[in-house]
């Protein structure tokens, strides 16, 4: 490998552990159930969700990989075996979501599901020529195997069915879960979004004339998101959508309770819209200079 090249690499890890440090997605937070039989199992900075049952668990997203013992422990002091983990799902593979699932997966023995651009990237490690921040992204561990969700299939362990919405371009293979989580006779459509923001690269461009896939696939992302079932919003990041903010109100009594908010899937995609069209102006005056 050329020096310039290992040297760009290793200040864009450098950078992102900095980041990473500064967003608090390495500092422990107390897992907590949001809602029924959905756990909060990631750090301060970014999310994992445990949705559990009688029959076994589903794990959803597992943050970096210096993160595992950490999201571990957390199924721990809920109560939760890593053993009883029988499906793990991905919303896409960046090393802040993905970086811990070949670490989770081997301890637990369950497979892994995602999309199918999604799947390929996370067995690559993070090396995805499609992807918009491919060279800048750090890498991760490899995950040995992945299997494909097609866009509105299902994941089920028990009684639990998660079902999988494409939602790209923040990456090609971005994917949104939804499912059901039921206290009582009381049933909540719960939402996992995953980031619907448009970071790139210096060279990849959404607006590249040669990929018009690129911008029609991000708006209909926007729509599918504006239009789920959405009780309960629940962000890759915790603080696009102040969720942690929303559980502390919620747990302060706050009314109306901003953690049950049938239009919060609304409302972060049109906001997640706006950004998107920001953006393609900024490619296109960057054009005309």
């Amino acid at each position: 490998m050329r020096l310039w090249v290992l040297c760009a690499l290793t200040l864009a890890a450098t950078g992102a552990r900095a980041a990473s440090d500064d967003r608090g997605w390495s500092r422990p937070e107390q897992p907590f159930r949001i809602y029924g039989n959905t756990w909060y199992v990631g750090t301060h900075g970014l999310s994992a969700i445990l949705i559990t049952s009688p029959q076994g668990h589903v794990l959803i997203d597992a943050t970096l990989a210096e993160n595992a013992g950490l999201v571990e422990e957390n199924i721990r002091k809920l109560g939760f075996r890593l053993s009883d983990i029988k499906a793990i799902l991905n919303s896409h593979a960046h090393f802040d979501h993905a970086g811990a699932i070949a670490a989770l997966a081997a301890a637990s023995g369950a497979p892994v599901y995602a999309s199918r651009s999604s799947a390929e990237e996370m067995m690559a490690g993070g090396d995805y020529a499609g992807d918009p921040q491919n060279g800048e992204a750090p890498h991760y561990p490899k995950v040995a195997r992945v299997a494909v969700v097609k866009d509105g299939g299902t994941v089920q362990v028990g009684g639990t069915m998660v079902t999988a919405h494409y939602t790209p371009w923040h990456t090609p293979g971005a994917t949104t879960w939804t499912w059901r989580s039921c206290e009582g006779k009381r049933c909540l459509d719960v939402v996992y979004a995953d980031s619907l923001t448009a970071f790139t690269n210096d060279v990849y461009r959404y607006s590249d004339p040669a990929h018009p896939e690129r911008v029609a696939g991000f708006r209909r992302s926007f729509d599918v998101v504006a239009a789920l079932p959405c009780d309960v919003l629940i962000t890759t990041h915790p603080d696009v959508s102040s969720f942690l903010d929303k559980v502390a109100q919620h747990r302060a009594g706050k009314q109306p309770d901003p953690l049950f908010d049938s239009h919060a899937c609304k409302a972060l995609a049109e906001a997640s819209a706006a950004k998107f069209e920001a953006k393609l102006e900024q490619e296109g005056e960057a054009g005309r200079r």
